[in-house]
């Protein structure tokens, strides 16, 4: 128990330092610096290229999203999610310690080995595969889809709606991410700052107010027009639990027929059934998930049922 105190310590303070020099001190993988530096890029974009051209720039929510962007990536960390991680991270190597095994013991890949570039796609491939199958669980299991409703609550689309989440999201995106990444070796600061960068243009322009999918790249990337049709209020019938769960990818949908893009979707309401009646700021939204039944919560509203 001590040496889980003790990495509940150094889980606060390290990360308390770390966020005072993200904020005090430039470096070109600064997180806090960065976000800011992508939103305002995309914010401005989505200024001189609107696809809903009446929606306003400071639209529906713009500043709850605004306040979940810094919430959810910095001191959420500083709350709850750091010492979690490192929490389970050494359960599980004590796990494996008890019938004489280590993590080392199932790396299957020494990304070292391999060329540079080479060993970084297979990082961002790996970890985007394993987000797309995550996303698909929070809508196929009630108890999951709770706290994703957060995310799907989201009426106008605005690049900072991307962030917007509930705090148990990254529980399970990191639980689930531990072990694939884990045997395929690490990466230094630097690398894993590209791959994080690229994901968080990419989920920025996703949600933008922009009409944009790229051309023949939108079979491998996700896109403002593909994305806008995961938030659709009103799915298709084949659809139960929803489309188009790209994180960064759209090549996932395409392979495993996930995808739906039936026509131009600028101006679909977005949304899901009963969401009339969900919270509307901060506290109620994270606290709604946990006083609410998985059972009582309808998914989507789909083509059939919202005919009749």
């Amino acid at each position: 128990m001590e040496k889980y105190f003790q990495i509940f310590k150094d889980s606060y303070t390290g990360y308390f330092h770390y966020l005072w020099d993200e904020i005090t001190r430039f470096h070109w993988e600064n997180y806090f610096y960065g976000l800011i530096a992508v939103s305002l890029l995309v914010w401005v974009l989505e200024m001189i290229f609107p696809w809903r051209k009446n929606q306003k720039v400071f639209r529906k929510d713009f500043w709850l999203d605004t306040f979940y962007m810094f919430f959810n990536f910095f001191l959420l960390n500083l709350i709850v999610l750091i010492f979690l991680s490192n929490a389970a991270a050494e359960v599980f190597n004590d796990i494996l310690g008890l019938i004489g095994l280590q993590l080392s013991d199932f790396e299957l890949l020494d990304v070292d080995a391999l060329p540079y570039g080479l060993g970084l796609l297979v990082f961002f491939l790996i970890s985007d595969f394993v987000q797309w199958n995550t996303h698909r669980l929070l809508h196929r299991v009630p108890f999951l889809w709770k706290f994703h409703q957060v995310h799907h609550s989201v009426k106008e689309m605005g690049f900072a709606a991307h962030l917007r989440y509930h705090w148990m999201e990254p529980v399970v995106y990191k639980s689930l991410l531990y072990i694939p990444l884990a045997i395929i070796g690490g990466f230094e600061v630097q690398d894993v700052a590209i791959v994080h960068f690229s994901a968080l243009a990419i989920g920025h322009l996703n949600h933008a107010n922009l009409g944009w999918d790229y051309g023949p790249l939108r079979y491998i990337f996700n896109n403002p027009k593909m994305h806008i049709w995961h938030h659709a209020k009103v799915l298709p019938k084949h659809a139960q639990y929803g489309v188009n769960f790209g994180i960064s990818l759209s090549v996932w949908d395409y392979l495993f027929k996930t995808d739906h893009i039936p026509h131009d979707g600028r101006d679909i309401e977005l949304g899901f059934e009963g969401d009339e009646t969900f919270p509307q700021g901060f506290l109620g939204q994270e606290i709604y998930p946990l006083k609410t039944k998985p059972h009582n919560i309808p998914y989507v509203r789909n083509e059939d049922r919202s005919a009749t």
